[in-house]
């Protein structure tokens, strides 16, 4: 497996913006896809979007699609969440997760997780 270390959390305003980290070691970066997903406080944990292994392919939830940016540096085994004009939905502790299946958009498609980092977007 691999195992992740996301960073890069904290609070932040209204229509401000974070970037999140998810370091990874233990096997070769480049073979996997990276998901990010989220998990809201009384809510069950949600996908956010996606990159291929390569980085040229991504896909996202429609909640953040065009505000956040899904990127990967496989030199630096790290994988980036932007999150820009953030609002109060976005608060939730964000993960990253690893995977083999081409396309996956489900937990079940990730085999690895990182142990979240909280993102709280409030005035």
């Amino acid at each position: 497996q691999v195992q992740l270390v996301e960073s890069g959390g904290g609070s932040v305003q209204p229509g401000g913006s974070l970037r999140l980290s998810c370091v990874a070691s233990g096997r070769t970066f480049s073979n996997y896809a990276m998901g990010w997903f989220r998990q809201a406080p009384g809510k069950e944990r949600e996908f956010v979007g996606r990159i291929s292994w390569s980085g040229g392919s991504t896909y996202y939830a429609d909640s953040v699609k065009g505000r956040f940016t899904i990127s990967r540096d496989n030199a630096k085994n790290t994988v980036y969440l932007q999150m820009n004009t953030l609002k109060p939905e976005d608060t939730a502790v964000y993960y990253c997760a690893a995977g083999r299946a081409i396309g996956g958009r489900r937990e079940a498609d990730f085999g690895s997780w990182g142990q979240g980092t909280q993102v709280t977007v409030s005035s």
